[in-house]
């Protein structure tokens, strides 16, 4: 096994600071135990990006919280990028435990809830959507996530690429409906708006940009109670997560059928 001072490689493939997040790396054995560790780094970073923003995160100002020179960082961490990779895995963390009513559930109610986790997760830890993906989910935390999303499609019969395309496909609706709400909520922040006057308004806005003549679908949208007639709050969300919940369900009975 590599310490992290070799040089060396676990074979992996990995930045020493991944491999040492997997535990393939040791501290050396010889010397007093540093004060300064991995872990440390990454809580210290997670805590600013929670409070301040991910703008706030640079390896000297996480320097500064810990309260060591920014040189002393690059023996855990070569760059900032993969700090960011560890902070994201960190703010993950592992997937939270099916409640005891899931082993009766089927593939739909398994990735429901799958689906479900990760946006409350990102909707709480909105930070890591600021984070761009630079790479495959390689960290152990986020390969949990990726090991419950393709466990849930046990025994549908669907190829593992299909699979693998399926929790993509429901991980890039959750992030993108978490972003738009991060977003909206940026706005509203700044705009000084209060969020149930923002509907009324936009509503409003609309209608004095359309006519019937020349916007007549929009027209039709304003005269329904689409933006109105419900009040909850997981309502798109919902109904984005069904429909494609719906084309999977077909598919899973065409790979049943040639079975």
């Amino acid at each position: 096994m590599a310490n992290e001072e070799d040089g060396g490689s676990a074979g992996t493939g990995l930045p020493a600071s991944l491999e040492m997040a997997w535990g393939l790396r040791e501290r050396p054995g010889k010397g007093p135990r540093p004060t300064l560790t991995l872990p440390r780094i990454v809580d210290a970073a997670v805590a600013l990006a929670a409070t301040e923003g991910m703008d706030a995160v640079s390896m000297g100002r996480v320097a500064k919280e810990l309260g060591v020179s920014t040189m002393s960082l690059y023996r855990y961490v070569t760059a900032k990028e993969e700090l960011y990779i560890l902070m994201s895995d960190a703010g993950a963390g592992t997937p939270p435990p099916l409640p005891p009513e899931a082993e009766g559930w089927g593939w739909r109610e398994l990735l429901s809830d799958w689906a479900y986790a990760q946006r409350t997760l990102l909707m709480t830890n909105s930070w890591i959507l600021r984070i761009p993906i630079t790479a495959p989910p390689a960290t152990p935390n986020q390969l949990a996530w990726m090991e419950r999303g393709l466990a849930a499609m046990a025994g549908t019969g669907l190829r593992e690429s299909e699979k693998l395309s399926a929790i993509i496909l429901i991980g890039g609706l959750v992030r993108n409906e978490a972003t738009m709400a991060a977003d909206m909520m940026d706005a509203i922040i700044k705009s000084g708006v209060a969020p149930d006057q923002v509907v009324g308004q936009y509503v409003r806005t609309l209608r004095l940009l359309t006519r019937p003549d020349s916007h007549p679908a929009v027209t039709r949208l304003l005269e329904s109670d689409a933006f109105t007639g419900s009040d909850d709050p997981n309502f798109q969300f919902n109904f984005g997560l069904g429909r494609l919940l719906d084309g999977l369900a077909e598919l899973i009975d065409e790979r049943r059928a040639e079975s």
